[in-house]
């Protein structure tokens, strides 16, 4: 896997969570939603239409696949996220939620994708959710007043993600990066345009850090984090890129002590070495043939998952 862009996709990932905690203290969720998407949405049609040679070949098909795995992997995972916040949790227990997705895409990769997962693959993401759960267990005892349905919000979130990589793993067909993010996003900007409309929450409040969390959010998560989320998951293959969730809850730590000034101690300190161990661990398991994820994809889906990184 290329690090430096692993590296660059768990930043900006992470910066989601802050971007969402920075829009929470202005507006309601769905008002941040429609206006991340709404602007974007338009540039990005734009784009489309003076640029049309990524989109030649597409099926209506094609175009409802992809529309349907916005709904799922940006949609529903993002009015999780933001909901869950602004009813109290934490950014730092959203995350850990958020991670034990690896998880359970690692155990469906199996029977859903005919991938076979190795013993050290197992243990790599094992240890991984130990050291998210070393990072973000004490924000998670501290909850305060919020509700314990409340948590299960983000799990919602979680496994809407999970639903949207399969599919798109069983696409036959490959879409551009540059077309799936803008019917992701038009998606987007639709669904919460008419949620947002028939809430009546659509209108922007009249306050600078409100703009701020917008082009945090579209320039940092949706571009960066979101953006980088399809493109290593063509090049390396489901177990891998979700084996980089695992460092999600201790870098939004490591977010929040720099941003919000909260506490960045030695337990999050020691779950961020875990994480990154279980990554190194995950990454060597895959190396052998017929251990990695991406190397035992039935035809004809094979040559998709096993071709080089410059072929995306």
């Amino acid at each position: 896997m290329n690090i430096p862009l692993s590296l660059a996709f768990v930043l900006c990932w992470s910066s989601g969570f802050i971007g969402a905690k920075l829009g929470a203290g202005s507006a309601p969720a769905l008002t941040v939603l429609m206006w991340r998407f709404l602007p974007l949405a338009v540039v990005l049609v734009v784009v489309a239409v003076v640029v049309r040679s990524a989109w030649r070949g597409l099926t209506a098909r094609d175009l409802a696949r992809q529309a349907v795995v916005g709904v799922l992997s940006q949609s529903g995972y993002l009015l999780s996220v933001y909901h869950a916040i602004q009813l109290g949790v934490s950014s730092g227990t959203t995350a850990l939620i958020d991670g034990v997705q690896p998880l359970v895409a690692g155990a469906l990769a199996g029977p859903l994708l005919g991938q076979y997962v190795s013993g050290r693959q197992w243990l790599g993401l094992g240890l991984g959710l130990g050291g998210v759960a070393v990072v973000t267990l004490a924000d998670a005892a501290a909850g305060g007043d919020v509700a314990w349905w409340a948590y299960g919000i983000p799990l919602l979130g979680m496994l809407s993600l999970v639903a949207a990589t399969f599919l798109e793993s069983r696409a036959r067909s490959r879409v551009a990066p540059s077309v799936s993010l803008t019917v992701h996003c038009v998606t987007s900007a639709v669904l919460f345009s008419a949620l947002a409309l028939g809430t009546g929450t659509a209108a922007p409040p009249a306050r600078g850090d409100f703009w701020v969390a917008v082009a945090w959010l579209v320039g940092l998560s949706t571009f960066g984090g979101y953006g980088l989320y399809w493109l290593i998951l063509k090049r390396s293959g489901v177990t891998e890129v979700n084996t980089l969730m695992f460092l999600m809850a201790p870098v939004t730590a490591v977010w929040g002590a720099l941003m919000f000034g909260e506490p960045f101690g030695v337990q999050t300190a020691l779950g961020l070495t875990v994480c990154l161990v279980a990554v190194v661990v995950v990454h060597r398991g895959g190396g052998r043939r017929g251990t990695s994820l991406t190397a035992t994809r039935s035809q004809p889906e094979e040559k998709r998952w096993t071709r080089s990184p410059g072929s995306v």
